[in-house]
């Protein structure tokens, strides 16, 4: 059968990884704890009332599976992807000033319009790393979902460098059923509601698209991997 992919995909995704490993994995944490300060800042100190999210037929109709936590938290190294596959500088920072615009976004609207999943989602389980998560993440700022907003931004950017890679589409595939994991998760464990998934959906997609758009040249990212490949065979 005729593959698609391109047998180079392995050594530019390769390089992707390798190039500037050490600045990637430390702003990725960096940049992971500052959007915690503000989280947190805004959960804890809400501008106005807080508006409880109605529920739905789907939220009634996805049980509670505290096994899910396992998706819920992947997102922390899931986020990682996109900017570790980023090629150069110019692309990192464009990436990292696109998705900070989200997560202000993301405050900016915990800022502006408190909400909360209701009361009676305020369930309890033994399944490890739970309890942590339940007592540090209350049921605040709950629409729009960051999670599903960050995953799916993550998802879009990962599967545009797959596509030019021309990867196996296996791994495109298993890319999207990530990030699927991820948002059913946050419904799952009774995180949020399907408004806050949905809400978050539409908040992540309206920064990927135009960071598709508004991004460095890629054609100089392609002959920056060429003469950087050519290096190494030789």
């Amino acid at each position: 059968m005729h593959s698609s992919s391109d047998p180079s995909w392995t050594t530019d995704i390769g390089l992707r990884m390798r190039r500037m490993f050490l600045l990637k994995l430390v702003g990725v944490t960096a940049f992971t704890w500052l959007f915690f300060i503000g989280y947190f800042h805004t959960l804890r100190f809400p501008s106005g009332e807080i508006t409880v999210m109605p529920l739905t037929a789907l939220d009634r109709l996805i049980p509670f599976q505290p096994e899910a936590l396992i998706a819920y938290f992947s997102l922390w190294v899931y986020v990682g992807i996109a900017p570790g596959l980023e090629l150069s500088f110019r692309e990192l920072l464009a990436y990292g000033l696109w998705v900070g615009a989200l997560c202000l976004a993301g405050l900016g609207l915990f800022h502006l319009f408190p909400t909360q999943v209701p009361a009676s989602m305020a369930v309890s389980s033994d399944f490890p790393g739970f309890a942590l998560m339940r007592g540090v993440d209350a049921a605040g700022n709950a629409c729009p979902s960051m999670h599903v907003a960050v995953a799916i931004f993550t998802a879009v950017r990962i599967d545009w460098v797959l596509r030019r890679a021309r990867t196996p589409g296996v791994l495109r595939a298993l890319n999207w059923i990530w990030f699927v994991a991820i948002a059913y998760s946050t419904l799952a464990i009774k995180q949020h509601v399907t408004l806050d998934a949905l809400a978050g959906a539409v908040l992540g997609l309206a920064f990927a698209w135009p960071s598709l758009r508004w991004r460095p040249d890629p054609a100089r990212s392609r002959v920056a991997t060429h003469q950087a490949a050519d290096i190494i065979v030789r």
